[in-house]
């Protein structure tokens, strides 16, 4: 059974930065795209970024995150990590990881949310102006 379990979310201040983790477990988890979404109050659940399987050299990012948020992974851990710098009050939701539903899927565009098929629980991020 897929298990992910995220940490790292927290109440902060307009620019400050956060590092969330998401750690896999019952996955082969070098050969998975994994992705981090959130769901703001009120609205959807959308696609933050994602990062390729393998070295995770390929990666996608939202537009409203790019050049702030950085993904990236580490096999020998099974962790997926969402850096995000010069956070803003709209960055505020609950951000949980995922992982793609099969092997070695790479995309290059946004992923639909129907390709990821285990999720974590979710941490809530909270930035105040």
């Amino acid at each position: 059974q897929v298990q992910l379990v995220e940490s790292g979310g927290g109440m902060v201040q307009a620019g400050d930065s956060l590092r969330l983790s998401c750690e896999a477990s019952g996955i082969t988890f070098s050969t998975h795209t994994m992705a981090w979404f959130r769901q703001p109050p009120g609205k959807e659940r959308e696609i933050v970024a994602a990062v390729a399987w393998g070295q995770g050299i390929i990666t996608y990012y939202r537009d409203s995150v790019k050049g702030r948020f950085t993904i990236s992974r580490d096999n020998a851990k099974n962790t997926v990590y969402l850096q995000m710098n010069n956070l803003k009050p709209e960055d505020t939701a609950i951000y949980s990881c995922a992982a793609h539903r099969n092997e070695y899927h790479i995309r290059s565009a946004a992923y639909p949310i129907s390709d990821f098929g285990s999720w974590g629980q979710g941490t809530q991020v909270t930035v105040s102006s």
